[in-house]
């Protein structure tokens, strides 16, 4: 049994609910870690002995970013792409097939180490639990080898066969479903955790997302949607009703979806990367927050529409952007993951719980916001 105090914390974000304000912060505190778990919180004077010390020489220190939506198991580039959306050209859903064909022709070792290179990435900006969405492949080889690659990396891996309708089923596109929600999910259904899926325009329908996730259901998945990116339907709705814990994009939505969300437990999660790399207008967070919705905020890191592995950009977007406040950003993209994951041990720091603590190079998280785009993150310890 080690133990490790960290001391001279100068702000503590511990988003302990027991504390009864949003980030529950202390000042002048300490903590100990006692192998993966915190074993003790308290003022930084009262601090016991351990066997190793850390002065956090006034730093803030926060929970590890929950970062519940990427994708990262793929191969190929679209930076092309990226260069006609920034000269005007629209986004769609269509991209995504370039990066299934890429993907499909790559090694596991490509794939292992593309997937590794990008959560080392994450690990060095203070994410500490991530989310991996397979959705690539889109055969039942290939999405099985997805999820077994991502599954390396993370438990929280979800499986997307519904992500677009390949090319080779462009004219049969129920038969596709079929698939998906058939020999494909039986063949997948183990190595995942969730199941989600793409109900938008150029990609599923409503009673195409139903029929799938009801299929997930049956395997024992966990429900959670991609919907609300480029228009609105009756995607949010949806996920509702199949109690999906998560609701990624909210982009456009209506006034019912709003409440909704508001009336369930299941999260919204805002992806501003996408909008920042698509130059599409941004989601509504205050809309939601003020409507009492739960808010989350990750990453979807990925080659086409948002490839950025940072939380703290996504952060800064949030508090310029979105026009959240600095604590409502940083609880979104710690707590608000976690919900995303219905997970109550990661996204805080509270005595017992998990040893995911992120000491950040500046006094206070604000900094985050305050200062775009700069490596802030001083050292990350976590609980693998």
């Amino acid at each position: 049994m080690t133990t490790t105090v960290i001391d001279n914390i100068g702000l503590l974000v511990t988003n302990d609910p027991a504390f009864g304000h949003l980030t529950a912060e202390r000042r002048d505190a300490a903590l100990v870690i006692e192998n993966d778990r915190i074993a003790w919180i308290g003022d930084s004077r009262h601090a016991p002995d351990a066997d190793e010390r850390v002065d956090a020489g006034g730093r803030c220190v926060i929970p590890g970013f929950v970062d519940s939506h990427s994708h990262l198991v793929f191969a190929g580039d679209r930076s092309v792409e990226f260069e006609h959306r920034m000269a005007g050209h629209s986004y769609g859903a269509g991209g995504i097939r370039s990066t299934v064909a890429a993907t499909r022709a790559a090694s596991d070792d490509t794939l292992r180490t593309v997937a590794g290179r990008i959560v080392e990435e994450m690990r060095a900006q203070g994410t500490t639990t991530v989310e991996i969405k397979s959705g690539y492949g889109l055969t039942k080889a290939d999405e099985l080898r997805s999820l077994v690659i991502a599954r390396e990396f993370t438990d929280e891996t979800t499986f997307l066969g519904a992500h677009v309708v390949p090319g080779e089923f462009a004219g049969d596109p129920a038969g596709y479903v079929e698939l998906v929600a058939g020999e494909m999910l039986d063949a997948c259904a183990p190595h995942a955790r969730w199941i989600d899926v793409f109900c938008e325009g150029g990609a599923f329908d409503v009673d195409q997302a139903r029929a799938i996730l009801t299929a997930g259901r049956r395997h024992g998945l966990l429900a959670r949607m991609h919907t609300g990116q480029l228009a609105t339907s009756g995607g949010v709705r949806l996920a509702v009703e199949m109690d999906a814990a998560s609701v990624d994009h909210c982009t456009f939505i209506s006034a019912a979806d709003v409440d909704d969300l508001a009336a369930s437990s299941t999260v919204a999660t805002l992806l501003p990367g996408a909008e920042f790399s698509t130059r599409q207008r941004y989601p509504d967070a205050l809309r939601l927050l003020n409507a009492g919705v739960t808010v989350a905020i990750a990453t979807d890191c990925n080659p086409g529409s948002s490839f950025t592995s940072s939380m703290p950009f996504c952060i800064a977007l949030a508090v310029r952007e979105l026009r959240m406040s600095p604590a409502e950003a940083l609880w979104a993209a710690t707590a608000g993951g976690a919900a995303a994951l219905r997970r109550t041990d990661v996204g805080l720091i509270t005595v017992g719980g998990r040893a995911d603590v992120v000491i950040l190079d500046a006094p206070s998280y604000v900094y985050l916001a305050y200062r775009p785009g700069v490596p802030l993150v001083h050292r990350v310890f976590d609980s693998k």
